[in-house]
Order: structure tokens, then C-alpha cells, then sequence
């Protein structure tokens, strides 16, 4: 017999992933084990009494091994395989004595997390942050030929909306997502927005000057800064009447300048980057304070994007080398973003050009805001699935057999 105070077993897939099972761990009243299938889940770490199970996959890719073929070759020469199968014994394992299993992540956590629950015969819940029915909006035949290495990515397969039907309870991100399931004969609910429920408050005040639309850039948590960055900087020396602020996730170190660029530091949290006759601030661990002031952004990230987007304000993108946000990415972004989301060519001309041509049109921004905010939805997912894990936590029916209660 579980005790009703045992722990719960997340299982996710990337740098978003941990993020969201994180907050919802935080959420709950009993302890948490994390098996990070992609990485160190450093979110977890942050929480007291999160212990981590199984091994560390560290991949070159950061977790997009069939963005492109450099991608794979890259992981693969990492050990993807091998790895791989080992943390579907350490999920296992990890399950062991836990009350719940809760995977956030996408077809392969669900896998791993609905192994490790069969043989242990606990509820399993599925986070499901990643897919999105708008990621078929104007996709076509032709479209999906040329995006068959997201083919899993564009809609779920027959596989995981089998593994999904067997789950106890599945959330998904938006409430287009939400018919597509249930349509399939999945009983999934959408509660809220995963990308809005983790987007901080404002850190700090970033005492930016007023007077001059604020311009976010988003060089993203992936390697793509490396490219990102300084186009950027370029595109933001261009528009000497915006304020720019980056929001970095890494360390300074870590900052790719242009060409003839200098970094001034100020401190662990803030630093300063200059040339071609601008200066740009770029701040570290205030990605809200940053969300919440811009006017508009460029951004070559995933989540970050979204909630930009979520937030009402008009984003600009445009395709790097990867391993992120390659041309693909991009335009699966587009299909999700719908008018909040602009692509363009890799240049600081255009993007200057588009930056201004939206500050300058009223109704644009306006059409922009109501598809980020009517695409990707308000938060409050969150406090409904940390209710419904208890909910499971505590039930009578456990151990169980077949994972179809409802």
C-alpha cells in the first residue's frame, strides 16, 4: 500500500518543460522526484526536497536532435541512444515507493513517464506544453513534406494520442488543442496557459528612460544567441528611437558582441553593450521586468516568444543555423503566433525596416495582440492540475491497472 503522503515523480523533456513541472511541483504539498530526460532540470533543483533521479543526458542539440542533421549526428555521437534507454530504467526505478506519475513534455516523456507508471501501476498525468493544433493552420500536404522532421512536433501520432487515452488525466496547451483531442478520444482539458502560468512577475525595476517605445530582444536560452545576439545589437543600432533591452538567460561570458562591439559589466545582473553609436542594456534574471515593459521584440526563442505574444506585444523573428530556431521552427511559430508573429530575413536592415513599420501602424499592433492573446490564452493551468495530482494522489483506486479513470 502507497502511503498517501508519498512523493510525486515528474518526468519532462527540456529547458521549458522543467520549468513548467518545477512551478507546478512547487504547488503541491508532498515531496517531488525529477527525472530530467534532456539536461540537469536545474528547475527542480531550486525547490527544497526535490531529489533527482537517473542519469544526466547532456546533448549538443539541447534537446532538438532532429532540428537538423547536424543536429542528430551531433547527439548521436553524444550517446543519444544508449543514454536514452537508461533513463527509461532510471524513470522506473525512480517511481518506485512515489505516489503519481507526472510527465510535461512531449510524446517520448510520454513513453518513459507511462512505463514507469504501468510497472509501478500508479496515475499518470500528462503535461502536454508542446503541441498545438494552430501548428496545422495553412500547413497542407506540401507543407508537412517539408517539415517531416516535425512531423510529431506538427500533430501528435496515432502513438502518443493511444498513450494518452490510457492516462488518468491530460492537459494541453490551448483550447484549439483541446477539440483535436477530444475529437481523437483523448479527454484532455485545457486549463490555462502553461507559458503565462511561469512567466514572472517583474524582478526589479529596470529604470528605463520614458518617453521612447521599449524593444525587447530575445536572443533565447538556446546556442542560436550565439547568431541572434549580434544581429540584433545591429538591427537596435538602426532605431535610435527605441529603448533596447535584452534579456539574457546566460552568463556574461557567454555574450557574442558584433563586430567592433564593447561589454561594460555592471554588476552580476546587469551590463552594458556598445557600439556603432549605440548603447544597449542587457540584464540578467529579469525576463519579466522585460516582458512586461516591452512595446514590442525580436526574438529567436521557443517559450519566451509565446509569452511575449501571450502579453499582447508584437514579436519579430527570424531563422538562425539552430539548433533552435532553424527556418522550420520558425515557420511552425508563425502557424502558432498566427498576426502576433512576424519572420523575416536574417538582416539588421529588415529587421529595423519591420520593427518600424509595426511601431507606425496602430491597427497592426492591434491585430498582433488579439491573436497572441486570443492563441496563447491566460494562465491559471497551473493551480488546476496541482489539484487534480492530489486528487489522484489520494485515490482509493490505487494501485491500478489500466490508467482509463475518468
Amino acid at each position: 500500500m502507497i502511503p498517501s503522503t508519498a512523493p510525486v515523480l515528474f518526468v519532462s523533456n527540456g529547458t521549458a518543460e522543467d520549468l513548467i513541472g518545477a512551478r507546478l511541483a512547487g504547488l503541491l504539498t508532498r515531496r517531488v522526484r525529477y527525472s530530467p530526460l534532456v539536461g540537469e532540470g536545474r528547475a527542480y533543483a531550486a525547490l527544497s526536497d526535490a531529489t533527482r533521479v537517473g542519469r544526466v543526458l547532456r546533448l549538443p542539440s539541447g534537446g532538438f536532435p532532429f532540428g537538423s542533421l547536424d543536429n542528430l549526428r551531433a547527439d548521436l555521437r553524444a550517446g543519444l541512444v544508449g543514454e536514452s534507454l537508461g533513463q527509461w530504467t532510471d524513470a522506473t526505478r525512480g517511481a518506485s515507493e512515489t505516489g503519481t506519475v507526472v510527465v510535461v513534455g512531449d510524446a517520448y516523456a510520454l513513453m518513459v513517464g507511462t512505463v514507469a507508471a504501468r510497472m509501478r501501476r500508479l496515475p499518470l498525468v500528462h503535461v502536454q506544453p508542446l503541441l498545438s493544433a494552430h501548428y496545422l493552420d495553412g500547413l497542407g500536404l506540401r507543407g508537412a513534406l517539408r517539415e517531416l522532421n516535425a512531423l510529431g512536433a506538427n500533430r501528435p501520432m496515432p502513438y502518443e494520442l493511444r498513450l494518452a487515452r490510457g492516462a488518468d488525466a491530460v492537459f494541453v496547451r490551448d483550447a484549439a488543442t483541446e477539440r483535436y483531442y477530444r475529437q481523437r478520444g483523448v479527454a484532455a482539458r485545457f486549463a490555462g496557459s502553461f507559458a503565462m502560468d511561469v512567466l514572472s512577475v517583474p524582478e526589479r525595476d529596470l529604470r528605463l528612460p520614458a518617453g521612447r517605445p521599449v524593444l525587447a530582444l530575445l536572443p533565447g536560452s538556446r546556442d542560436d544567441h550565439r547568431e541572434s545576439l549580434p544581429l540584433m545589437l545591429r538591427a537596435a543600432a538602426l532605431l535610435p528611437e527605441v529603448t533596447p533591452v535584452v534579456a539574457w538567460p546566460h552568463i556574461w561570458d557567454a555574450v557574442t558582441l558584433p563586430g567592433g562591439w564593447t561589454l561594460e559589466h555592471h554588476g552580476d545582473a546587469e551590463a552594458m553593450a556598445r557600439g556603432e553609436g549605440t548603447s544597449v542594456t542587457l540584464v540578467r534574471r529579469a525576463f519579466g521586468a522585460v516582458a512586461r515593459a516591452a512595446d514590442i521584440a525580436i526574438g529567436t526563442s521557443g517559450t519566451a516568444n509565446e509569452q511575449l505574444a501571450g502579453l499582447g506585444v508584437p514579436v519579430i523573428s527570424f531563422a538562425t543555423r539552430g539548433p533552435q530556431y532553424t527556418a522550420g521552427f520558425a515557420r511552425r511559430q508563425g502557424r502558432l503566433l498566427g498576426a502576433s508573429l512576424s519572420v523575416v530575413g536574417a538582416s539588421a536592415p529588415e529587421l529595423a525596416a519591420q520593427v518600424r513599420a509595426l511601431l507606425g501602424d496602430p491597427s497592426r499592433q492591434a491585430r498582433a495582440a488579439l491573436a497572441g492573446l486570443t492563441r496563447i490564452g491566460p494562465a491559471g493551468a497551473l493551480p488546476v492540475i496541482a489539484a487534480e495530482i492530489e486528487r489522484l494522489a489520494l485515490s482509493p483506486l490505487a494501485p491500478h491497472s489500466k490508467g482509463t479513470r475518468r
